[in-house]
């Protein structure tokens, strides 16, 4: 058995214990560790709502109902992989440069060892810092980016990092192998015409929620994963893909998303991809209900897991 594991819900109830995600030992050791859960809860790159920086303890406290096999996928989670809570980077609050230092030095060591990182954020403004990580170890890499809105924005109120312009930073800086990226998703009222030419000009395919609903889950899933090859590649996921009735919990929602069920589907029919790194973000616990967002985000994380246990095997999903 993988050295690392949750703790027996059948000797302690699931309500005793530090938080941890899924109830997973600690440890900020890299042996003998296949992929790892790390909070960056930095908020402060935000430009609606605020509080972003409290998803990681949220999503946390939801994941201890998650069990070891995934039945849904048909593969035993934490039998498979040895998983750790390396606990949160400590992000300095309002300083998104200083935060970005401190994100690439957190991950660094994770990556070098060859260690899948799950980071839960925090706001999209992490994600450049994480990139920059991710390609300082592997190279530019693909992107699969399920959200509601491009984040492909030039400034905002006159500054260049913030969650909106993550994924122009990381063109720009050469992060990305941009014939390998793709964002699926995208709905909701623009600031004109031309906001989506911004990403597809950088070089991104593009697949807008009104054009995704002419597809399958498994069908979508099909097209990013020819779109994103066999090469390294980031997965980031944006609550907001999900329709605020399913994630109302959240600091930019946009209505007519996908329903959680849908996210799943979704999610498995990405088994085979070369997935190096993940993030889920944009968690408000604030403005969540019944904690129904930040179980989601759990069960989202739970899924990446879950595909590396694929990675791992050669196996292919249920779905």
């Amino acid at each position: 058995m993988p050295r690392y594991q949750p703790i027996d819900a059948f000797q302690s109830p699931r309500f005793c214990g530090v938080r941890t995600f899924a109830r997973l030992p600690f440890v900020t050791t890299t042996q003998e560790v296949d992929a790892t859960i790390i909070g960056i809860p930095f908020d402060t790159g935000v430009t609606y709502r605020a509080g972003a920086r409290f998803g990681p303890a949220a999503i946390r406290d939801a994941s201890v109902l998650l069990r070891p096999y995934n039945a849904g996928a048909g593969v035993d989670v934490f039998g498979t992989l040895s998983v750790t809570d390396s606990g949160d980077i400590p992000i300095v609050p309002g300083y998104i440069e200083d935060s970005y230092e401190r994100i690439q030095v957190g991950l660094k060591p994770i990556l070098d060892a060859g260690i899948i990182p799950i980071c839960l954020g925090g706001d999209h403004s992490i994600t450049l810092a994480e990139l920059r990580a991710v390609a300082q170890r592997y190279g530019p890499v693909g992107l699969a980016h399920l959200d509601s809105h491009s984040d492909s924005w030039d400034v905002y109120v006159g500054r260049i990092y913030n969650h909106g312009t993550t994924f122009k930073r990381a063109a720009e800086e050469g992060l990305l192998d941009t014939s390998r990226c793709i964002q699926v998703g995208m709905r909701g009222p623009t600031f004109d015409a031309a906001d989506y030419d911004v990403a597809r000009n950088l070089g991104f395919a593009l697949m807008p929620n009104d054009e995704m609903r002419r597809h399958s889950m498994t069908e979508v899933a099909e097209i990013a994963r020819k779109r994103v090859g066999s090469g390294p590649t980031f997965l980031s996921f944006d609550i907001d893909f999900v329709d605020p009735a399913y994630a109302p919990g959240t600091g930019t929602p946009e209505v007519g998303g996908v329903t959680s069920w849908e996210v799943l589907q979704l999610l498995r029919g990405l088994r085979g991809v070369n997935f190096v790194a993940f993030d889920i973000v944009e968690v408000l616990p604030a403005y969540d209900s019944g904690q129904i967002t930040a179980l989601l985000a759990a069960n989202i994380a739970y899924e990446m897991l879950t595909l590396q246990c694929f990675a791992r095997s050669g196996r292919k999903a249920q779905v």
